[in-house]
């Protein structure tokens, strides 16, 4: 069975969403936060300790985070308590890590998306 160009093309729109949840995912920064949710709810303040940023720098990416519906927060007295809004991304985090393990983490070899691409560097 062909498909036609057509269909190739659907395929890849349906593709698009979860392109945009891994790429949500994909600062070393935002992955450290969710990893840190997923062991519970926590403050902004606690993140900054945990993951070692600025608290503008976390606010910035737990912004990006919500607006892409991976955490909520709400008020606790005068700071803010944050929080995964999907439990599968626990089960998400745990199959990568999975993976990672399974493939030697070969994708930090990877010179489109490893330690040493363009993208890698700017996060240093």
């Amino acid at each position: 069975m062909t498909m036609k160009a057509s269909d190739i093309d659907v395929e890849r729109v349906e593709l698009i969403p979860a392109a945009a949840l891994f790429r949500s995912l994909g600062d070393p920064a935002r992955l450290a936060i969710v990893r840190r949710l997923a062991a519970g709810p926590t403050r902004v303040t606690d993140l900054v300790k945990a993951v070692g940023l600025a608290q503008s720098t976390v606010s910035k990416h737990l912004v990006c985070l919500r607006d892409c519906g991976l955490v909520d927060s709400e008020p606790v007295g005068r700071a803010s308590l944050f929080r995964l809004t999907r439990p599968e991304l626990v089960q998400m985090l745990s199959s990568a890590e999975a993976v990672l393990a399974a493939t030697g983490n070969a994708v930090a070899l990877c010179p489109e998306y490893g330690i040493d691409s363009c993208c890698a560097r700017e996060v240093s």
